[in-house]
């Protein structure tokens, strides 16, 4: 069932770590410093570890959110222009397993 994204696509929620966005389940979001400005470059195996924010087709840039089209077509939400992605071992909203893995993850703050 498809959502109409009239509201931000994620929201700023309180981490062990500090503030960090998350969406709409309370998953803590991550950037990835191997994306080049407005592209992604975590696709296949990468993408399965770290599931992108996907955005609807009709989603719209407001403010500092906007969309990059991934690879196979799909889009994915950016914030300041770097995509957003949850990690697949994060079992629970707030969690920040995440952060740092190869030192090239890292939360995603507001």
């Amino acid at each position: 069932m498809a959502i109409a994204q009239t509201a931000m696509p994620a929201k700023t929620a309180e981490t062990p770590k500090g503030k960090a966005l998350v969406d709409a389940k309370g998953m803590t979001l991550y950037t990835f410093d191997k994306d080049a400005a407005g592209k992604s470059n975590c696709n296949g195996t990468c993408a399965q570890n770290w599931p992108p924010l996907m955005a609807d087709a009709s989603a719209k840039a407001s403010g500092d959110w906007s969309t990059v089209k991934r690879d196979d077509g799909s889009m994915q939400w950016a914030y300041k222009g770097k995509p957003l992605y949850t990690w697949a071992k994060d079992t629970k909203p707030g969690e920040t397993t995440g952060d740092g893995v190869n030192n090239i993850w890292h939360i995603a703050a507001p």
